[in-house]
């Protein structure tokens, strides 16, 4: 993990619990009372999900829960914001997948 771990205000973090979690099938360690994007964000992971239209690869982008570019799967519930969601011990996440747009064959089919 990369992370900062001695804060000159909030002082050293490297004593906290670590837990495990699963993204994509691999398990990784975070810090209790993380959100899940600042856990993949630390262990590397910048790809959350990609495009619905396009296929391109989406990441944290506000980190504050306005813009919805970090949709994930969390223990099997789709669209879950990983900025604003905590991370447990064993959670499951799974990268947001493309799905078919639906309005877009609507509108070619005219």
């Amino acid at each position: 993990m990369t992370r900062i771990v001695n804060h000159p205000i909030l002082g050293n973090l490297d004593d906290r619990e670590q837990i495990s979690f699963q993204f994509d099938g691999v398990t990784y360690k975070a810090f209790k009372n993380e959100t899940v994007a600042a856990a993949l964000l630390a262990n590397g992971i910048r790809k959350l999900r990609v495009h619905e239209d396009s296929g391109t690869p989406r990441g944290i982008y506000c980190n504050i829960g306005h813009c919805m570019e970090c949709r994930v799967t969390v223990n099997d519930q789709a669209n879950v914001r990983a900025c604003l969601t905590v991370v447990e011990k064993n959670m499951v996440v799974e990268s947001g997948k493309q799905h078919p747009n639906i309005v877009r064959r609507m509108v070619e089919q005219r």
